[in-house]
């Protein structure tokens, strides 16, 4: 028997997400229990993004978030959801270094060599030496000097400054100005191995999980800044919306070309083996 069917056959299906505060909105109608997936007990699996990643390549959960970077490596056994993306438009993930320092070297801490911010890292800057860290711990490292310059996702992306750390690059903003297109940092998707079918439910539920929350406002911002790391309600609040949002409930046309420029990108880079396709599981909207 197929390991992976087994979840199935007991009705339990593992979602993965970020304990961050907009992954954590988005399945505030799961974790309120106004959302279910017919008679399925849904067990939710909290990891950091790299940790999902390699899960996800793993084949080990049904339904995931991940970086849209490691999506290439995925195309032939998930699809990519149109709901539960997190885009950024003019915005992503900071490279930052100590405030008023010009360090000497350029030892960057990543949050995963998975992750849409270290690809990138890849395609805008060069001979960073990268050290891969859990994401929360790089604005420690900096401020210890094991590092020179750290490469920030999640709440820290507007919380730096309270750290006592200054930009060098926005890299939401670099692939703005010369892509003119939002940038697809994660995706949520599901295994192909459930059948259409299944992977459908899936997703409808997961809109409805979105929506609810963006109903909702209030209370799903309360639960979800619990996994904010000392974010206050109001930046709670401002970060959520960053990512959670229209592009959210739908990526769109416009979302699927960046997404497809990013992989032509990296391909012709060097950094991903060959050419992706974009498998988007429309049957949702």
């Amino acid at each position: 028997m197929n390991p992976s069917t087994l979840p199935l056959l007991n009705k339990t299906l593992r979602i993965g997400h970020t304990p961050d505060p907009d992954d954590a909105f988005m399945f505030y109608g799961f974790a309120s229990g106004q959302v279910q997936i017919d008679d399925y007990e849904v067990q939710h699996v909290l990891e950091d993004i790299q940790t999902l990643n390699q899960k996800a390549l793993h084949g080990e959960i049904e339904v995931t978030a991940v970086s849209a970077a490691v999506y290439p490596s995925l195309q032939h056994s998930y699809w990519i959801l149109p709901v539960g993306a997190s885009v950024g438009r003019n915005y992503g993930p900071v490279v930052v270094k100590k405030a008023g320092t010009t360090p000497a070297t350029k030892r960057i801490g990543i949050p995963g060599r998975y992750t849409t911010a270290f690809l990138l890292l890849r395609l805008y800057t060069e001979d960073y030496q990268p050290i891969s860290y859990r994401f929360d711990e790089i604005p420690a490292a900096l401020n210890s000097g094991d590092i020179d310059y750290g490469l920030l996702i999640h709440e820290a992306q507007i919380t730096y400054e309270s750290m006592g750390l200054e930009k060098v690059m926005n890299l939401g903003e670099r692939w703005m100005e010369e892509t003119r297109l939002p940038i697809p940092l994660g995706l949520d998707v599901v295994r192909k191995d459930l059948g259409k079918e299944m992977a459908v439910k899936i997703g409808l539920a997961l809109k409805q999980s979105i929506q609810i929350g963006l109903a909702q406002r209030e209370e799903a911002v309360s639960y979800a800044i619990k996994f904010g790391r000392g974010l206050s309600q109001p930046l709670g609040d401002q970060f959520i919306g960053m990512y959670v949002n229209n592009d959210t409930l739908n990526i769109g046309e416009e979302g699927e070309r960046a997404l497809n420029l990013l992989y032509d990108k990296a391909y012709r880079a060097g950094i991903i083996p060959a050419p992706t396709r974009v498998d988007i599981l429309r049957d949702v909207l």
